[in-house]
């Protein structure tokens, strides 16, 4: 099945209008950031406020498998400038429908995207990188279409090991969460997803747990700059 099919047949299984997990939680993190300001320390030691875009022009934001537009929406609404991307047709024709005017494209789910670089200011891939099959590649995307010291915001499902065991004490829950024929191809640890972000030109990255219950978090919040060179 080529690529393409395949993505398209994963979304003919969901529901249209489904709410996304932990909606609350990741609008909540990434409207934090994205209204951030930016003040940080430059490499002489100085402290700057760059505004984020010319002329003080809205935040550019790419929305990285954007879905159904439910975050495009929302970063919309707030004043941002949104491009919403995702490699399958479905997911952007129920988008189109739900939220006419946002700027919504298909993208190919390998090799380089159709955008340009040094084009955005921050990149929001929520629930994503976990899909992806060639992180490298991705994530070489992913600094190409940041400015210089632009954002990466991103979230996935932790596996904490408190979360792992959790699953490992009931074999049917273990085979369901790592079902060889889920969708879900990358599993990521705290340490593990910082490390991923640091070694790919990243700076400033934090990476944080969220829902579920101390020690054995649902949820992995991650926010990191685009080093300058």
């Amino acid at each position: 099945m080529a690529s393409r099919d395949y993505h398209e047949s994963l979304w003919e299984g969901v529901p249209e209008d489904s709410t996304p997990s932990d909606l609350d939680l990741r609008r909540a993190f990434l409207l934090e950031h994205v209204h951030a300001v930016d003040a940080r320390t430059d490499p002489d030691g100085t402290r700057s406020r760059r505004a984020a875009s010319p002329a003080g022009a809205p935040r550019r934001v790419l929305d990285v498998g954007c879905g159904e537009g439910h975050f495009a929406a929302e970063l919309a609404r707030a004043g941002m400038t949104v491009v919403g991307i995702d490699v399958a047709e479905e997911p952007l024709r129920r988008a189109r429908a739900s939220h006419p005017g946002l700027d919504l494209r298909v993208v190919p789910a390998e090799g380089p995207w159709p955008l340009e670089d040094a084009g955005f200011d921050v990149v929001w891939a929520g629930e994503t990188i976990e899909h992806v099959a060639d992180t490298a590649g991705w994530l070489s995307e992913v600094r190409r279409v940041l400015r210089s010291g632009g954002s990466l915001l991103l979230s996935t499902p932790a596996h904490g090991p408190l979360m792992v065991l959790g699953l490992a004490l009931s074999g049917r829950a273990f085979d369901a969460h790592f079902d060889p024929r889920g969708d879900h191809l990358r599993f990521y640890t705290r340490r593990t997803l910082a490390r991923l972000l640091g070694d790919f030109g990243f700076q400033d990255v934090e990476v944080r747990g969220a829902g579920g219950v101390p020690g054995a978090r649902r949820l992995l919040l991650a926010s990191a700059r685009r080093s300058r060179f």
